[in-house]
């Protein structure tokens, strides 16, 4: 090989090993990263859920996530199925992307483990607490309009449209957008970022059984309307004031 050759070669190796330092170029840490290989928790959190969960777990239109009763409550693998299917018939969407949302199962699973990191407590705060059942079947809403007068109506009213508390419970609106395992969580656990005792205090010392609960729920749940936010007597007699043609 003749000497010119040979510095070529020379010439072109030490131009291509030179590569990654081109003006202009990224660097690794400067390069995007994927959608699905974010993992860090904050991004996660801010990007999926704190526009309805709230900015640090609180204080947002959804349940408050956190709280280290619910997330005790409702337990790790509960907290990754409705995170990666949502909440058919509520405004709760399916986050894993075999469900049409954004996140792998690997961000999933990240996400709810450092939400209990961050926010789960102390396991002494839970060890020994009787929880009521996560899940359970409605009660007789009958019973539970007795059990909401004696353990709800002093904050909520008589009737549920608002007292102390500001708000109605029985709202069309509201309750068409809550399940009812949705509102057996505010029952059970509260809202603590609102000031809501959980069911062992909403009577010092009387905490509420599981029939009792389960009762108030199916209340609630009765209270639901078939076309909510409609305006009085649409609807109705709706072939009033038709005519043919």
């Amino acid at each position: 090989m003749s000497r010119f050759a040979l510095l070529s070669l020379l010439v072109l190796a030490g131009g291509l090993s030179g590569c990654d330092s081109l003006p202009g170029k990224p660097t690794e840490a400067e390069r995007p990263v994927l959608p699905s290989k974010v993992m860090d928790f904050a991004k996660l959190y801010d990007a999926n859920c704190a526009g309805c969960h709230g900015a640090n777990g609180q204080l947002g239109a959804a349940r408050a996530l956190n709280d280290a009763l619910y997330l005790a409550w409702a337990g790790d693998d509960e907290l990754v199925r409705v995170t990666a299917n949502g909440v058919p018939g509520t405004a709760m969407p399916a986050f894993a992307v075999s469900q049409g949302g954004g996140l792998t199962d690997e961000q999933i699973t990240a996400l709810i483990d450092e939400m209990v990191t961050r926010w789960g407590g102390k396991a002494s705060d839970v060890d020994g607490l009787n929880l009521p059942p996560h899940e359970a079947s409605l009660g007789d809403p009958e019973s539970g309009a007795q059990t909401y007068a004696t353990f709800c109506a002093a904050c909520h009213g008589a009737d549920g449209t608002g007292g102390t508390a500001p708000g109605s419970i029985v709202d069309g609106s509201y309750l068409a957008l809550v399940s009812d395992q949705a509102l057996r969580s505010i029952v059970v656990v509260g809202r603590k970022d609102l000031g809501m005792p959980d069911w062992r205090h909403l009577i010092p010392g009387r905490p509420m059984s599981d029939a009792q609960i389960a009762d108030v729920v199916a209340w609630l749940a009765s209270k639901r309307v078939p076309f909510p936010g409609q305006m009085g007597g649409l609807g109705q007699n709706s072939q009033e004031g038709k005519t043919d043609g």
